[in-house]
Formats: C-alpha cells, structure tokens, sequence
C-alpha cells in the first residue's frame, strides 16, 4: 500500500513538473514565466522531500528547506524588479 502511494506521489508529481514546462515556454508574460519557475521550485522541494522519505535521509529535508528560502527570497527580488525596477 505505501509503495502504490509513493508511486502516485511521483507521478503527480511529474505531472507538476511537465504542466510547469508547459507554462514556462507557453507564458506570454514575464509574470507567467516567473509563477511557472516558482511552481516549479515547490514542486522540486516535494521531489527532494519524497526522495528523502524513500532513500531515508533526513539530511535532504534541510536541503529542501533551504532551497525553499532561496526560492522565495528570489521570487521577491525578481517581483520587486518587476515591480519598480533594482
């Protein structure tokens, strides 16, 4: 039974990924392209977190998590870029 619910946990999220893609070349704004890189960070951090849980390590969620606050601090910067210029 865990086996076919981390194999479904893949498959969706693949399924992130792939729709993620899909939004990043077909984006007609650069607010498209930055939301379709910031979903595709979160859906990388469940990638790395489901790996942690499978390979059983937990040194990969700290990973994760900073990547996490990496992602965010950037979204920030590039929306303020956005915004009103550095």
């Amino acid at each position: 039974m865990a086996d076919a619910i981390l194999t479904a946990a893949a498959i969706l999220i693949f399924l992130g990924v792939a729709f993620g893609v899909l939004r990043l070349v077909l984006g007609r704004t650069t607010v498209d392209r930055v939301a379709a890189i910031d979903m595709l960070t979160v859906v990388s951090i469940s990638l790395i977190a489901l790996y942690a849980h499978v390979a059983g390590r937990s040194i990969y969620l700290d990973v994760a998590l900073v990547y996490g606050v990496l992602s965010f601090l950037a979204v920030l910067a590039i929306a303020r870029y956005l915004e009103r210029g550095l």
